[in-house]
């Protein structure tokens, strides 16, 4: 028996298979079908999303979402890309981690989804038997929490990182010293709200002084007093940079780098990587591809943008 949930047009057909209990959406004109998934983690039910193409290959790609966002993404740009991903062969997962979007549980940060993303691989590769390795993808504090998994599953053989975020205190206010406060100097409303009266100068200076402050009080660690420790044991204590760096260290798979142009978090990782040798030296490696959209901002909000990370992501998946 079937419940019609849409009707045919240009995105296809969406339907209930009240026999199997599972929702299926077909996708004409992209040669994909999605298929609603309901696994366990621990004592809460996750949901997710699983993109079909027609002929299924042997390596797929898990979606995760970072930052307060669930399976969707901003401006659908999980959901289409999935879609991208999948008609163009490659099977594809996102899913809601506890505590977000349709799953149970509570909610956790991007340091503490291992077991999440564990049980999402378990289910995927349950579903889509022809698979034997996958790629995961994440964007922000996503690629973070990817880069603090990837090396201890072996089933994961590449990672898609998206502006990764590296956030530190310091690492924040050199960031806004450097890229926005000398863009800011340039902007006709700035100097408009200067000679209107309405620019509030205590708050402002207070403000710089404040960046400043954070900027001179401590410097970027570069990963290496972690080699030969236990990442899961001083994950909790290392700073982030550490915690990353240590983390792409020992993956031996793939890597591709996506950077905007026109996104602070991108910025901060960028100067981080700048002022370090060591980490300059690990994403010269071989198997690191780095690609860059000078225009972009964080989430990849224009369609173009968008498109370009699919088309990127799709060549480079099918390179290897």
């Amino acid at each position: 028996m079937l419940t019609i949930l849409g009707h045919p047009g240009n995105l296809g057909m969406s339907w209930i298979d009240n026999s199997h209990h599972r929702c299926l959406y077909y996708c004409d004109i992209m040669n994909c079908e999605d298929r609603a998934l309901v696994f366990r983690c621990e004592d809460a039910w996750l949901y997710g999303i699983l993109s079909l193409p027609r002929q299924l290959s042997s390596r797929g790609v898990l979606i995760a979402v970072g930052g307060p966002q669930y399976r969707v993404g901003s401006h659908r740009q999980f959901t289409l890309l999935a879609r991208h991903l999948a008609a163009n062969g490659s099977p594809v997962l996102r899913f809601d981690f506890r505590g977000m979007g349709d799953s149970e549980g509570s909610a956790r940060t991007f340091e503490h989804v291992e077991d999440d993303l564990r049980c999402a691989i378990d289910t995927f590769l349950a579903e889509v038997p022809s698979l034997n390795e996958l790629v995961i993808l994440g964007l922000c504090d996503a690629a973070s929490a990817a880069l603090f998994y990837a090396y201890q599953d072996l089933r994961v053989t590449g990672l898609v990182l998206l502006n990764p975020w590296i956030r530190t205190n310091e690492g924040v206010a050199k960031v806004y010293l450097k890229h926005y406060y000398s863009k800011r100097l340039l902007q006709s409303d700035f100097w408009h709200k200067i000679g209107s009266g309405k620019f509030d100068y205590v708050a402002a200076v207070h403000s710089l002084w404040r960046t400043v402050g954070a900027a001179v009080a401590g410097k970027y660690l570069t990963g290496t007093s972690l080699k030969g420790k236990n990442l899961e044991k001083t994950c909790s204590l290392a700073p982030l940079p550490e915690r990353m760096f240590e983390g792409l260290r020992r993956f031996q798979g793939r890597v591709l780098l996506i950077i905007s142009g026109n996104d602070l978090t991108a910025q901060e990782f960028l100067d981080l990587v700048n002022g370090s040798v060591e980490w300059q030296k690990l994403l010269t490696s071989p198997q690191v591809s780095h690609l860059n959209l000078p225009e972009a901002n964080h989430t990849f909000s224009r369609r173009e943008w968008r498109d370009q990370v699919g088309a990127w992501t799709q060549d480079w998946i099918h390179s290897w």
